[in-house]
């Protein structure tokens, strides 16, 4: 968990009401008639008149701010975790102080608690509905808003976050908890505590009590930050059933040397431990009326695999991921057992195989099959449907031309980095062709590389065909990473695993019946006992083992927990009924993602109505926290919430949440940039570090040509010439967009020209020509082009800048409206500090700051006063289409638009970007 206080100043001026998923900014201090809205990424105020108050960027000085003590209470009852997470600072300036408060918390974990203090004061969560909470936050807009917020942040975390300012000599203490089931991956548990305070803290601690009643087999503890000598301040003190550790270090302690004020508290505390496991049937655990049963068997032998290996080489794989593909391949070879079989599939638009059926892992076959990969080439598109029907299609005619020991389990590992775009593209019907082919004979695990993947889509069709999906990291570690996940499906020690109940005895059972058990795992199942009646609870297991069927049964009986561990009982009271409660959330939301509109609809209100009782906050709810009533009434609340899968891909890929899916929170942190003109034509400059962007338009005659990025120092050029409609619309306005583009890197002897009808390459004295009409990938010694059929073509220029251009089809017949271009820029880091243009003038950044928000001509777009560039322009509050995603509709990004052509945002006047060729200079 990562905590982290920092403190900005607040500036006069006011501006911007609140809009939808739009970035706007902190908030000043909480007024009797302020509310508190804690919603997805940024955070905003109004004063009791309307007003709203924006803060400096935000700050990680702490000056005048003393962060008092920092404390992780992490309990765990059988493998239940509970914790809580207290940071206390005061505000020693004479001005207001805004301190940020950051959490980093596990992805699979649900926060059922948010509080803060302040001065006195609490403001405590409560979890709601989500459309509910909704309502209460546009309700409450016009009396002021904090925000907190809950982002993706990184692998195996996502991002708490929430601020507030603070009143000269006062106090403040935010207190988070939440809960989660610690799932087993490689024989142990994981408890995983980020610890970034970013400052000495007087009182630092961080607290783990275990307790486990099966006992603990092992436990290890320690710090990727703790030297050495910090090594004896973790403490750990083990007995048969418990165990505690701690880490204490005092404020010198954390001091990166004696006389230093900066602190060496930056990484992960992580704690690992196991339980003893003595009895095949498992441990079972009966409190207050419900029961969980941890199944792990000890010194079960391996069951053989039929595994069919289904890579993706198209050309997007190029570079890194291959390689590290490759590598990885080679050592899970290695890892094969002798009994086990193994095929290989090989994808791009085509379809293709090591051997024709699976092959034994022998040394000579695994040999045989490294040096086949070691020369796996990527080119071409995408064709996942094929390539998996082709992988399932082998397994089928091995196993019926009997080839497979009897109880040897297949199973279907996919790697890809890309989404379907050649074959059959549509995504459920792929996944409904997948699911009727395997129709319950084998298991499919789907593994996403990269942030491009659609993981929705493999994550769905894995569940589908019992398996689970994973993403692959792109990273220096990536090959590790498709190591580990192999490792853990690698050894299946059972097959078709039933764990069973008596109907008369227990009901709303979770999940019982799993289609393997591997090595290193735990299957777990949590239900409720009819009136506490356990007299005859009689528990059986069947599954199918390597050689005979497994069957095991026992006596299930309750534990004296008070007896036991009573100095813990506010937790061990209640802890069974919350693990049945989040298991059952967890796959009940599982479950949103495949079947019919029915089981979709029924699956989700059981979800919301659980999410409720036990106030936990899911994808279907938000924690609303509400300021205390006062002699003036009620105030407004705030809102919390928790990504869903889908949203959370869209901050990883694209650094932002489309208004479909967040129609009331604001708009996450940007990943990194994107510049770019589409639309009449709509210039964009999105500026990530201030979470926000600026727009603005075009306005000339067809015809012009524009000059959008020059590179003095490289020499690349990029200009682009308008078109205009048809012919005049019945309303007189004359509507212009890019329908031609010209690309130059002179040192690479490369002109490119892009134009609504094709595209055509001139590299030196050479020359090809791409059709819209046709999807290719064409790779050269300098430039990478690779086209989508009537979609988007995606320029990668070695060593250089990479560029998108979309091609905006119009119905043929349509009486004034024609085909047109969109451009896009990314890694535009990679350009000089020279670099200069419509668009390039904004990659290295602007400077601005929006003060004075007054009514607009249109009620819901807002203007304001722009200081920029030493001027002050009038803009205003509107949005822009994003069409990378959706190019019919695209998806709408809020945005400051300057007007008059963005005279006075843009150097100079238009007329200074006007050039006579798509292949000119200015």
């Amino acid at each position: 968990m990562k905590s982290v206080l920092s403190c900005s100043s607040v500036m006069s001026g006011v501006w911007s009401v609140l809009l939808l998923w739009s970035c706007v900014s902190h908030f000043g201090p909480i007024s009797s008639n302020g509310a508190l809205i804690i919603s997805r990424d940024s955070i905003t105020a109004q004063d009791s008149d309307g007003g709203t108050r924006l803060l400096k960027k935000r700050s990680t000085s702490n000056e005048g701010v003393e962060v008092y003590s920092v404390k992780v209470d992490c309990k765990v009852t059988s493998r239940f975790a509970h914790t809580v997470m207290t940071t206390s600072a005061m505000n020693k300036a004479n001005s207001s102080q805004e301190i940020f408060f950051e959490v980093d918390l596990p992805k699979t974990a649900f926060i059922t608690n948010f509080s803060m203090e302040i001065e006195s004061q609490t403001y405590v969560g409560e979890v709601k509905e989500k459309e509910k909470a909704k309502k209460q936050y546009e309700k409450a807009i016009s009396s002021g808003q904090t925000a907190g917020l809950v982002k993706a942040s990184g692998r195996k975390m996502e991002k708490f976050s929430v601020s507030v300012n603070i009143a000269p000599n006062s106090n403040v203490t935010f207190t988070l908890t939440y809960e989660e089931m610690l799932q087993r991956r490689h024989g142990q548990y994981e408890i995983l505590t980020r610890v970034k305070p970013k400052q000495l803290v007087h009182n630092f601690e961080i607290v783990a009590d275990i307790y486990e009643p099966q006992g603990i087999a092992f436990l290890d503890a320690y710090g990727t930050f703790i030297t050495n000598e910090l090594l004896p301040l973790v403490e750990k003190t083990v007995t048969d059933t418990k165990a505690r550790v701690s880490f204490c270090p005092t404020m010198e302690q954390q001091r990166t040397c004696p006389n230093c004020d900066s602190t060496m508290m930056d990484g992960d505390f992580i704690i690992k431990y196991d339980v003893n496991r003595a009895k095949s049937l498992g441990d079972i655990q009966i409190v207050n009326g419900y029961f969980v049963h941890f199944f792990a068997p000890m010194d079960l032998p391996r069951v053989a695999k039929n595994v069919v290996f289904v890579i993706d080489r198209s050309g997007s794989m190029h570079g890194p991921k291959m390689t590290q593909t490759i590598v990885a391949l080679q050592t899970i070879l290695s890892d094969l057992h002798e009994e086990d079989f193994f095929g290989l599939v090989m994808f791009d638009d085509k379809i293709s195989t090591w051997r024709d059926s699976l092959s034994k892992a022998t040394k000579q076959n695994v040999t045989d099959a490294k040096l086949f990969v070691a020369n796996i080439r990527e080119y071409g598109l995408t064709n996942i449907n094929d390539a998996v029907l082709r992988a399932v299609d082998m397994l089928v005619k091995d196993k019926q031309n009997n080839l497979f020991p009897d109880r040897s389990v297949s199973m279907i590992i996919l790697l890809t980095d890309g989404m379907p775009n050649i074959g059959v593209r549509n995504i459920p019907q792929i996944q409904e062709n997948v699911k009727n082919a395997i129709a319950g004979n084998m298991s499919l695990f789907c593994l996403g590389f990269g942030n491009d993947v659609d993981y929705s889509f493999l994550d769905v069709m894995a569940r589908q065909n019992e398996g689970v999906a994973r993403r692959i990291y792109e990273a220096s570690d990536a090959t590790v990473q498709l190591q580990g996940f192999y490792d853990e499906v690698a050894s299946p020690l059972l097959s078709a695993v039933d764990m069973r109940y008596p109907d008369n005895i227990v009901n709303s059972l979770t999940t019982n019946h799993f289609p393997q058990l591997f090595n290193g795992t735990e299957i777990v199942v949590a239900g409720r006992l009819n009136d506490n009646d356990i007299d005859n609870f009689l528990v059986e297991v069947f599954a199918q083992g390597s050689e005979n069927d497994f069957q095991v049964q026992g006596q299930a009986s309750a534990q004296e927990w008070d007896v036991l561990y009573p100095e813990q009982e506010y937790i061990f009271g209640d802890f069974t009924e919350r693990m049945w409660a989040y298991l059952t959330i967890q796959q009940l939301l599982e479950k949103r993602g495949s079947g019919t509109e029915e089981e979709k609809s029924n699956a989700t209100a059981q979800a919301l109505e659980l999410s409720l009782q036990y106030s936990f906050v899911t994808p279907l709810t938000s924690m609303v926290v509400t300021k205390p009533e006062t002699e003036e009434g009620p105030v407004g609340p705030s809102i919390a919430d928790k990504l869903t899968e889908e949203e959370r891909q869209r901050i990883e890929k694209r650094g932002y949440l489309a208004p479909s899916l967040v129609s009331y929170n604001s708009r996450p942190s940007l990943s990194s940039p994107t510049y770019f003109v589409d639309g009449d034509p709509h210039f964009m400059i999105e500026l990530p570090e201030r979470e926000d962007a600026l727009c603005f338009n075009i306005d000339d005659t067809p015809g012009t040509i524009l000059n959008l990025v020059r590179d003095p120092q490289s020499g690349l050029l990029v200009n682009g010439q308008t078109i205009g409609d048809k012919k005049v619309a019945p309303d007189g306005k004359v509507n212009t967009y890019f329908g031609r583009f010209g690309i130059v890197h002179p040192g690479l002897g490369l002109r490119l020209e892009v134009t609504t009808q094709d595209i055509t390459v001139f590299q030196d004295v050479k020359q090809a020509k791409l059709l819209w009409s046709d999807t290719a990938t064409v790779k050269g010694p300098t430039v990478d082009l690779q086209v989508t059929k009537d979609r988007s073509l995606i320029v990668t220029i070695r060593d250089s800048v990479k560029f998108v251009v979309l091609l905006h089809k119009v119905w043929k017949g349509h009486p004034y409206h024609q085909d047109y271009l969109g451009f896009y820029t990314l890694e535009e880091h990679l350009l000089s500090s020279r670099v200069h243009g419509l668009l390039g003038q904004f990659y290295h950044g602007v400077q601005f700051e929006v003060r004075d928000l007054r009514p607009g001509e249109v009620p819901e777009k807002p203007d304001a006063t722009m200081l920029v560039k030493g001027k002050e322009l009038n803009v205003t509050r509107g949005w822009q289409r994003d069409f990378r995603r959706d190019l019919k509709k695209g998806e709408k990004v809020p945005c400051w638009f300057i007007h008059n052509n963005g005279t006075g945002l843009i150097d100079g006047d238009i007329s200074d970007y006007v050039v006579s060729g798509v292949f000119k200079a200015i």
